[in-house]
Parts: structure tokens; C-alpha cells; sequence
């Protein structure tokens, strides 16, 4: 088929696929039925011999396995008293800083997201923390609120991460390699977060209570200990993937063993919460595998069609050049995040985006920080931002509200991207280095 009517056909399928989902039907389903439409419709290939080939390939990968394992720890750390224990370790250091206590929210954030991977269950476990300790101290509401669901987002790109595993497998790149390249944009995030807090509060001094009762450097040496099973936690999972002792499955595994040794020292583990937990787990993983497979036969049957190739042809051929490429990325990738969540966000546009990325001369485990940092920017985008929705629940606030308390962390998420494009060493240098030999 020639060019122009690939790309219509690509056009046409793109349709078919919101139609489907329009529907109702499963995202899973319908990533699958449009796989089915293509290859019957515009192909020779077999459709069923293809998905049975799909499925198994998408399914039996040992690395995929880190997901559920993953998901699995932060489930139960999510059900433990960790996030008492990080405000009364966090608050002793912070009460210095303009913003005071407002820091906590972003650092909890970022240390929960080094043992969660989700960005639900950042902005719902700290949240359920330091909201009330916030506005029972009379912080500025909408500050408290924005930036709790913007420093959420963390959880996504902080590793370990989810959806970092779930773009590993879907663009065949190495799980370690993402995990150690989303360190220094994740704590640039935390700094570009703070700094704005800092700035805030200098800026509107009445809005910030005064600080707590002097504290000593002793007492906050004590309060610090609460942090420290968390800490031995994150050191012990993240250090064994960086030094070479631990795959990320394997490292996983040893994170689902710690976290119910912290549950049981923190005597929050029962038969109850084990199970809800597990079940939890059990749910989530499944979800994200169903769509994961549905969209392998999708790219599978892309691939037959040719679409991907000629769409990257087309989009060569146009003259853009790499920042332009990555600017129109950006905001498809907002709309997208306005109406489905960030998983289904990544395998549903893999097969297409990665020829165009790879023509572009972009590096691929770049390009997986970025596009997990437009991911976070659609959490907090509504109407589908899953950690909008998340303070809605816990404040009552209605969800275009928290959006726009949200905004300015949006917009420093939009200034990380433009960062990263314009300094890719930032996402590349530790990779690179820890892999030079």
C-alpha cells in the first residue's frame, strides 16, 4: 500500500479504536479488536495465529514479572503507619524553610515513591498523613492540596516505577537502565516543587503559620529515626539493582519481603490486611496485563499493516525537526491523558511513536523519562487524572478545583520537559556512566 493510504488507514483505525472505546468496552478488548480489524481487513496475516503468538510473547517475560511484585509492596506499605512516622521524621527539618511543613508533602511524596511506584497510592498515602496536620496547623488550603496531588505524580517517575517496567517491555529496553536514568529528573522535580513552595510563601508571608517550638539537633536526630525502616527499605531494593546483585524482579521480590517485615514491625500486619493487599495487588496487575496484551496484538497486527513505518516516513519526510517532534508529542499526549489513564497512554501509541522517536535520533531510554513525565502531567489533568481524582476524595473538593491548585505544578512539569529536551544528559549521564564498562 502506498504511503498517503496507510496513513489513512492508520487514521481509520485510530477511529475505530475510540468508537470501541465509546462503547464502554475494555480498553484491553478494545486495543485487541482493533488488532483484529486491521489484520483481517488490510492484511493476509492469520488474526488468530497472531494473537496466540502475541499473547504468549507479551505474557511469558521474566522481567514482567517485577510488576506485580512491585505493585505488591507498595500495597501493603500503603496499609502500614509509614506515613505517620514520615511527617514525624520529616517535620523537625523543615520548619526552617519558607513553606515550613508544606515541604513535607513533596518529600514524603518522594520518599514513598521510592517504595510504591504508583502515583495513586503517593498522593493518597501522604495525603492521608499531612493534609490534616496541614490544615489543622491553618496552611493555605489550595496550596496544601496542589501541591500534594502535583508532587504525587513522583511516584510514577521516581523509581521504582510501574509504568517505567511496563514501557521497558513494550519498547524492549532494559528495566535497570529506565530505573537509573528517572533519578536526577525525579529529584530535579522535587526541587523545582520545593523552590516553588519556597517562593510562594515568601511571597505571601500571611499565608503561612508560624513555625513550630525549637526543636534541637538532637530531637530531630530521634524524630529522624521513624524514617529510618523506609530508608533501610529503598537502600536495600534500589541499592541491589544499581550495584549489579539484583535484577529488578528479583529486588521486587526482596521489596514484597521487607514490606511485610515493616508491616509486621509497625504491627499493622494481620490476616486482613495481608489479604486485602494481596487481592489489591491481584487486581491492578491483572488490569495492566489485560491491556498489555491487548495492545500487543494491536501493535503486532500495526506492524503487518506497515502503518508505523509510514507514518514515520511521513513525519520524516515533513522536515520537523526533533524539537518540534517532541512539542507535538507533548501536547497529543496531554489530550490523550484528558480522556484515558497513562498505561493504556504507552502501549497504545508504542508501535507508532517509537519509529518516529528513533528516526528523530532520540535515545529510547530518554525518550521513556519523557514520556513518563507527560504521564504524570495527565494525573493531574482532568477530567481522567487519577490523582485529581484521589483529593477529591480525601478533601471533597470538586475536581476542576483541584485542577487549578494543581496548575502550577503542571506548569513545572512542562518547564522539567523543556529542560530535558534541551539537556538530555540529564535523563542520559548516570546510565550511561554506571553502563560505561
Amino acid at each position: 500500500m502506498e504511503g498517503v493510504a496507510l496513513t489513512e488507514l492508520g487514521l481509520f483505525l485510530l477511529g475505530v479504536l475510540f468508537f470501541f472505546l465509546g462503547l464502554g468496552i475494555w480498553i484491553g478488548v478494545a486495543l485487541a479488536m482493533v488488532g483484529f480489524v486491521g489484520l483481517t481487513g488490510f492484511t493476509i496475516f492469520p488474526a488468530d495465529k497472531v494473537m496466540g503468538d502475541s499473547i504468549w510473547s507479551s505474557s511469558a517475560s521474566w522481567t514482567l514479572a517485577a510488576l506485580p511484585l512491585f505493585i505488591w509492596m507498595g500495597e501493603i506499605l500503603f496499609r502500614t503507619k509509614l506515613s505517620e512516622n514520615m511527617f514525624r521524621g520529616l517535620a523537625p527539618w523543615v520548619q526552617r524553610l519558607p513553606g515550613r511543613l508544606m515541604h513535607v508533602n513533596v518529600i514524603g511524596c518522594g520518599i514513598f515513591a521510592a517504595v510504591s511506584g504508583s502515583s495513586a497510592a503517593t498522593a493518597a498515602t501522604i495525603g492521608k498523613m499531612s493534609l490534616p496536620e496541614l490544615l489543622s496547623r491553618k496552611y493555605d488550603r489550595n496550596m496544601a492540596i496542589g501541591s500534594l496531588a502535583g508532587a504525587g505524580t513522583l511516584g510514577l517517575l521516581i523509581p521504582p516505577s510501574i509504568i517505567m517496567i511496563v514501557y521497558g517491555v513494550a519498547a524492549e529496553q532494559s528495566i535497570v537502565r529506565l530505573f537509573i536514568a528517572g533519578i536526577i529528573p525525579g529529584i530535579m522535580l522535587v526541587v523545582l516543587f520545593s523552590g516553588y513552595i519556597a517562593v510562594w510563601a515568601l511571597l505571601n508571608p500571611s499565608r503561612t503559620p508560624p513555625r513550630d517550638p525549637h526543636t534541637s539537633f538532637r530531637q530531630k536526630l530521634a524524630a529522624t529515626g521513624e524514617l529510618f525502616p523506609v530508608l533501610l527499605l529503598i537502600l536495600a531494593v534500589m541499592g541491589s539493582i544499581y550495584a549489579g546483585i539484583a535484577t529488578a524482579t528479583e529486588a521486587a521480590a526482596m521489596g514484597v519481603v521487607g514490606a511485610l517485615a515493616l508491616s509486621a514491625y509497625g504491627r499493622s500486619l494481620s490476616w486482613k490486611t495481608f489479604v486485602e493487599a494481596l487481592m489489591g495487588a491481584t487486581r491492578l496487575s491483572c488490569m495492566i496485563s489485560f491491556i498489555i496484551i491487548g495492545a500487543a496484538y494491536l501493535t503486532k497486527a500495526m506492524a503487518y499493516t506497515g502503518v508505523p513505518a509510514a507514518m514515520a516516513t511521513w513525519v520524516g519526510g515533513q522536515g520537523f525537526g526533533p524539537y518540534s517532534i517532541i512539542a507535538a508529542l507533548t501536547v497529543i499526549y496531554i489530550m490523550l491523558g484528558c480522556v484515558i489513564d497513562g498505561i493504556s497512554m504507552i502501549v497504545l501509541t508504542t508501535s507508532v511513536v517509537l519509529p518516529i522517536i528513533q528516526r528523530a535520533g532520540f535515545d529510547l531510554v530518554w525518550f521513556g523519562v519523557f514520556i513518563v513525565i507527560v504521564v504524570e502531567m495527565a494525573q493531574i489533568t482532568p477530567p481522567v487524572g487519577f490523582n485529581l481524582f484521589v483529593l477529591q476524595g480525601l478533601t471533597g473538593e470538586n475536581i476542576f478545583k483541584v485542577a487549578a491548585y494543581t496548575l502550577p505544578f503542571f506548569l513545572l512539569m512542562v518547564l522539567a520537559v523543556v529542560l530535558l529536551a534541551v539537556f538530555p544528559q540529564l535523563v542520559l549521564w548516570l546510565p550511561n556512566t554506571m553502563f560505561a564498562t
